[in-house]
């Protein structure tokens, strides 16, 4: 696990500043900043909005007395795209509108919702549920 974490945290670098310093030689150097720039505001905004929205919902969900178990899946998609999206980067900001706008979000969710039921069926990642109360 911490060798792939290693080898992320090292090669998403190395790709996005391949990528930019591509771009930066195709569109121009100023182009490319302004883009960066571009989606990291938009990012921003999209971030904010999506995560009011979700906030709104769990809300209503606690409201009648619902668990709002996936709007929290929501929120943290919500965050992690945030932050992709104010990172720089081409790969960070397309896998930070993936996670923010709702139809990839929901169809991210689904495959991620699989992926973990898996992992805990086969026990490489234990839950621990506890009553309170």
């Amino acid at each position: 696990m911490l060798g792939k974490l290693i080898l992320i945290f090292v090669l998403t670098p190395i790709m996005e500043l391949f990528l930019l310093i591509e771009m930066g030689q195709r569109i121009g150097t100023w182009n490319v900043i302004g883009l960066v720039m571009i989606t990291g505001i938009i990012g921003a905004f999209l971030a904010k909005s999506q995560g009011l929205s979700v906030l709104r919902k769990m809300q209503m969900d606690l409201m009648n007395g619902i668990l709002p178990t996936d709007r929290v899946f929501d929120g943290v998609l919500i965050l992690a795209g945030g932050i992709l999206l104010v990172t720089p980067g081409v790969l960070t900001d397309a896998l930070g509108f993936i996670l923010l706008i709702p139809l990839t979000r929901s169809w991210t969710k689904e495959r991620l919702r699989r992926w973990l039921k898996r992992k805990i069926e086969s026990g490489e990642i234990w839950v621990q549920m506890r009553e309170y109360g």
